[in-house]
């Protein structure tokens, strides 16, 4: 194992200090009994101050960009070169944890406080952003931070009501923000050379590997569909057996093959029925319609389109054999995004010299490298997270995890701005 630019004492610092700054982010809620920070809130704007002053006392010019994401920038050796950037959100989910995101861009300040106080200039700049809305939980609508920097903000977006009725363009306003400004915060292909993440995995694969640190190889594509069984409502005592339509019975057969199926075609692919609705609903009546929800993801686009399209053949098969319809309306999709090949292994590169070893894995949730990855090369560093509990107050980081983390982000960053 070669050795880490960053001694483990001063990795443990950094570490110390990102725990304790995402305790004070924390602080930074719109309610009291639990995190929540939404975007274009008075929260944000504090959020983005506070974020501001780690980023200039790391050394950083600041800005706050036309879509109110906050912006740093660590001059490369040769002023103007193009940037690394590294970044993640600062916006919450109701009764949030808080390390979705914030632990992210803390420790790509870390990775440039190091740069500085080492008084080391790369021949990339490094830039670090911490985007205002990634979640969508104020207006339903996700990945706004950085849709904005990509230039990809639909005109529709504007008059986006929030749950209020407010819409985005006036929540701009309140906060002074012009939302006829916001292709200025788009910026140049050419300006940037690539994008890193650091996020906790919102799943358990780390901690049963026994492992701080992943490489995530693609973010999993997803399809929700509405899915329907009907059939005949009938009297729960007079009708035998072998005359019933039951649609319950129908919509249990397939969830069956759902779970059984996907658990045998590919261990990365995953597919869950949510939502299950029964009609009429009553004890002694067989069930005559039956609505439920299907999703399914995997990390690559044409294994889970062969997966719904062998699962929705099932569904038809089923519904003909008792003698029912089946229809499934399709109503959310979103492509697998694969991390570029050259930072995966950058990445993997930097694990095995700070913890032995790396191993790579999928995320099955979505992040703003989704947006990024369609102008720019995207990776992706996961830290364990305590039984990969996320979006609740329950998210939990060790600091030695953390440490390792800060330590790996910053190999990968100088390896990178390097090569």
């Amino acid at each position: 194992m070669s050795e880490s630019l960053m001694t483990a004492s001063e990795a443990q610092s950094a570490a110390a200090r990102v725990m304790a700054r995402c305790d004070a982010l924390a602080e930074i809620s719109e309610t009291e009994d639990g995190l929540m920070r939404v975007y274009l809130s008075p929260e944000q704007m504090r959020a983005n101050q506070r974020v501001g002053e780690w980023m200039q006392a790391a050394g950083m010019t600041i800005w706050q960009d036309a879509v109110g994401n906050i912006c740093g920038r660590y001059e490369s050796a040769t002023p103007g070169a193009p940037a690394l950037l590294l970044g993640s959100h600062l916006d919450t989910v109701r009764n949030a944890g808080r390390y979705d995101g914030m632990l992210g861009v803390l420790s790509a300040i870390e990775t440039v406080q190091w740069l500085h106080d080492h008084q080391q200039r790369l021949p990339l700049a490094i830039e670090i952003v911490g985007f205002g809305d990634e979640e969508g939980t104020r207006f339903g609508i996700t990945l706004l931070g950085s849709r904005g920097i990509t230039g990809s903000w639909p005109e529709s977006w504007v008059t986006h009501p929030d749950g209020n009725g407010i819409t985005v363009a006036q929540a701009m306003q309140d906060v002074g923000l012009d939302a006829a400004n916001i292709l200025d915060a788009a910026r140049d292909v050419n300006d940037i050379a690539a994008y890193l993440e650091l996020h906790i995995e919102q799943g358990p694969c780390l901690e049963q590997e026994d492992l701080a640190l992943g490489v995530v190889t693609a973010i999993n594509g997803a399809r929700r569909l509405n899915c329907r069984f009907t059939g005949e409502a009938g009297h729960a005592g007079t009708v035998p057996m072998t005359h019933r339509k039951d649609a319950l019975a129908a919509a249990a057969e397939w969830m069956v093959f759902i779970e059984q199926t996907t658990r045998e075609l590919d261990p990365q692919l995953v597919a869950t029925v949510g939502t299950l609705h029964c009609a009429p609903g009553a004890v002694n009546v067989i069930p005559g319609d039956v609505q439920l929800s299907l999703d399914v993801r995997g990390p690559q686009d044409e294994p889970l389109a062969r997966l719904l399209s062998q699962l929705l053949t099932q569904a038809e098969a089923i519904a003909l054999r008792r003698g029912l319809s089946f229809s499934a309306d399709e109503y959310y999709r979103i492509a697998a995004t694969a991390c570029d090949a050259r930072l995966q292994q950058a990445l993997s590169h930097a694990l095995e010299t700070v913890q032995g070893r790396s191993l790579s894995l999928p995320s099955g949730a979505g992040h703003d490298a989704i947006a990024i990855a369609e102008r720019w090369p995207v990776g992706m560093l996961f830290v364990r997270n305590h039984r990969g509990i996320s979006h609740h107050p329950a998210e939990s980081v060790q600091t030695a995890d953390v440490a390792l983390g800060v330590q790996a982000y910053l190999q990968a960053v100088c390896d990178l701005a390097r090569a």
